[in-house]
Parts: C-alpha cells; sequence; structure tokens
C-alpha cells in the first residue's frame, strides 16, 4: 500500500508539474500564438538547427521561392554556429529560440529551467538576437515555464501544421503532400533543419528541402502568403 501511494503521489507531482502546463499552453494560454492573425496569411518555421550540413541548401530554396521563414534555434547549436547564425538573418529570415539544449521541459526541475532560460537568453543576445520568440521543444512545458517566459519578456509561439519530416520514412512526395493538405487560411507550420542532433533521422532536412521547393509554389497558387511576424 505504501508503494501505491508514493507512485499516485509522483503521478499526481508529474501532472501538476509537467501534463497541466503544457496542455494549458498548448491549447488555453491565450497569450502563446497558436495561428496568424489574418487569413491567407502563413509562416514557415524550423526547429532545431542552426546545422551547417543542410542549411545552404535550404536557405538556397527558400530565396528560391521568395520566402522568409523563422529559424527557433538551440542556442548550444547558434553558439557553435554563430556565422550561419549571421547569414541566416542577413538574408531576412527571423532567428528564434528553442531551449539551450533541446531538453524536454516536463522532466526537468525549477533549477535547470532557470538555467535554460538564463542561458538561452545570454547565447541568443550574444548573437544579435533583441525580440526573442520561444518555441519549447517537442511544445513540451513545465510549471515553471511561463514564468521565465515572462521574465525574460519572451512570446510562445507553437504551431497547427507539422509534417513529420523528421522521420527516417518521409520522402519529399509525402511531406510536400501533407503540407498541401494540412495548411490552411492561418497556419503556422512547423519543419526541421537539423537531423540526429536533435532526434530527427540522419539526412531527413534533405527530404524536407526537397519537399519545400515542390510545396511552396502550390501553397502560393492556393493564394497563401509567407509572412514573418510583425
Amino acid at each position: 500500500m505504501i508503494l501505491i501511494k508514493i507512485l499516485l503521489v509522483l503521478v499526481l507531482v508529474f501532472i501538476v508539474h509537467s501534463i497541466i502546463p503544457t496542455y494549458y499552453n498548448k491549447i488555453f494560454n491565450k497569450n502563446a500564438i497558436r495561428k496568424t492573425d489574418t487569413d491567407n496569411n502563413i509562416m514557415l518555421t524550423f526547429d532545431d538547427g542552426p546545422d551547417k550540413r543542410y542549411i545552404n541548401q535550404l536557405l538556397a530554396v527558400l530565396e528560391k521561392n521568395d520566402v522568409k521563414a523563422i529559424f527557433f534555434m538551440v542556442a548550444k547549436n547558434a553558439q557553435n554556429n554563430s556565422e550561419i547564425v549571421k547569414k541566416i538573418e542577413n538574408k531576412g529570415h527571423k532567428i528564434a529560440l528553442h531551449s539551450w539544449e533541446h531538453k524536454n521541459a516536463m522532466l526537468y526541475s525549477y533549477f535547470y529551467t532557470k538555467k535554460d532560460f538564463e542561458n538561452s537568453k545570454q547565447i541568443m543576445s550574444s548573437l544579435g538576437v533583441k525580440d526573442f520568440i520561444y518555441r519549447p521543444p517537442w511544445g513540451h512545458t513545465n510549471i515553471f515555464s511561463n514564468h521565465f517566459v515572462k521574465k525574460h519578456n519572451m512570446k510562445l509561439m507553437y504551431w497547427d501544421v507539422m509534417a513529420e519530416d523528421w522521420s527516417a520514412s518521409s520522402t519529399p512526395e509525402s511531406i510536400s503532400e501533407k503540407l498541401l493538405k494540412r495548411t490552411t487560411k492561418n497556419s503556422i507550420i512547423c519543419l526541421h533543419d537539423a537531423g540526429e542532433n536533435s532526434g530527427g533521422a540522419k539526412d531527413a532536412p534533405l527530404n524536407t528541402i526537397e519537399g519545400l521547393d515542390i510545396a511552396i509554389p502550390k501553397l502560393k497558387e492556393k493564394g497563401y502568403n509567407f509572412v514573418l511576424p510583425q
């Protein structure tokens, strides 16, 4: 009985610490951005980079199709690739934050969460980022996350479209088909510009890049405009 009670307490703590905050922010938090505010304006976002193996090809496809995107960077990756960060910014794209080390906030304490935000902001500020938009890895938060979002004057941004582009089984065709099928008039699209470094399949971004080259012109034909946050 004692063991059962301990397990129940641990489950309850996890629900309060992790499950409730995560789904509150994903679904109910009015301060979190989940869609664009103008019909037919959509946003293209990338998580997990920057990754020097793929970024030049990705930037070339975006430039070819005259699209600007938001890059949610892992701060440690950005720190190790400062020249890439500057190149992305110089191309007119938006730099945003995707945590310090790409760890799951549901599993971490107040002290790690505090360090995550402080170190992330310090690194990204040193790279010239001033306007902070934050997307937690996997969209997972904990009971302390919103406190630090507010403390550091950040905005939470989620998404409403994914295309499973990180998967080894995805192809350019499957990615483009999902983008065309799932994108609606106010969508924020979440794709990934890093591979196995952040949990995706090796070379998965190559499929993403090719899939985007197929999908972007067709999305534009549907009347969608790719925009950045104001």
